[in-house]
């Protein structure tokens, strides 16, 4: 809850990644709030003061998550709403902005997007929601302590290169210091 909370002020990439995994631990633990407080709230909290804000936070996400149908696949509606937004930013700055470093950056990454694209189930979504399911599955691959290729790990770094100027290009967006008519 309150990662989440900093992660969204300050940089939405890691937001979502960390929310995808929050949805993941939901379902890891079969929705029971009192599990996840258990087995993965307390261990990682050094001041338990914040047990019932976390409770209601899970609480209230296992709640969205079964009222929008999410219970086995899928992410929740406002991590949706974010990533449509980012998306659009994604097109208006390499169609209208023409901005020649951001394009530069998303050529580098392309290849390695399609290639993921290709060897996933994900050919409905488009090049950024990919790098994002692209970084979250390198996250698994190191919780799993599973070895990543140094050709994937400079795959996954375009990929990474990109969502962080995305998301510094976001920030800027929503604090209203991104000028697109003056790029």
């Amino acid at each position: 809850m309150l990662i989440a909370q900093q992660k969204l002020k300050e940089n939405i990439a890691e937001y979502i990644l960390y929310m995808y995994q929050i949805e993941d631990v939901i379902r890891a633990y079969s929705f029971d709030v009192e599990e996840i407080i258990e087995n993965y709230v307390k261990p990682q909290l050094p001041d338990t003061s914040f047990l019932s804000s976390y409770r209601k936070w899970y609480t209230d996400l296992i709640y969205n998550m079964k009222s929008q149908k999410i219970e086995k696949v899928g992410h929740l509606h406002e991590i949706n709403e974010v990533m449509v937004e980012i998306s659009y930013l994604h097109n208006t700055m390499l169609n209208l902005v023409n901005d020649d470093k951001y394009k530069g950056v998303f050529e580098r990454a392309l290849p390695n997007i399609d290639h993921f694209k290709e060897k996933s189930n994900l050919k409905d979504k488009n090049h950024i929601e990919i790098a994002f399911h692209a970084l979250y599955m390198k996250l698994l691959l190191r919780l799993q302590k599973k070895e990543i290729s140094p050709e994937s790990e400079e795959a996954f770094d375009t990929m990474r290169v990109l969502l962080a100027y995305l998301a510094r290009a976001y920030h800027n967006m929503k604090n209203g210091n991104l000028d697109f008519i003056n790029n």
